[in-house]
């Protein structure tokens, strides 16, 4: 459902918007629907203290990898004979009576 929203403009201010409008043939409000959606996507989403405290977390972590060089060679080579073979079957040994 859709709500109203009342902004209160100056007249240069709304003269300038509704030029701007008319160039790209839209309608004011969905100039400023539209500008508003850019505002929005300008903003980080979420809290930015968190993610830094994210990143930080993570890059405390210490894995074991290689150097860059033999990774890359690693994936340029890709799998080296497809998927893994499944290890070979065990007998049973049965029991005699």
């Amino acid at each position: 459902m859709s709500k109203r929203l009342q902004v209160l403009l100056a007249e240069q201010e709304l003269a300038e918007i509704q030029r701007l409008a008319r160039r790209e043939r839209i309608t004011v409000a969905a100039w400023v629907r539209r500008a508003l959606d850019e505002a929005k996507q300008q903003r980080p989403a979420g809290d930015p203290a968190r993610k830094i405290a994210s990143i930080r977390a993570a890059a405390g972590h210490d894995f074991p990898s290689g150097d860059i060089e033999s990774m890359l060679a690693d994936i340029a080579r890709g799998p080296a004979s497809g998927p893994a073979a499944p290890p070979p079957a065990r007998r049973r040994r049965h029991s005699r009576p």
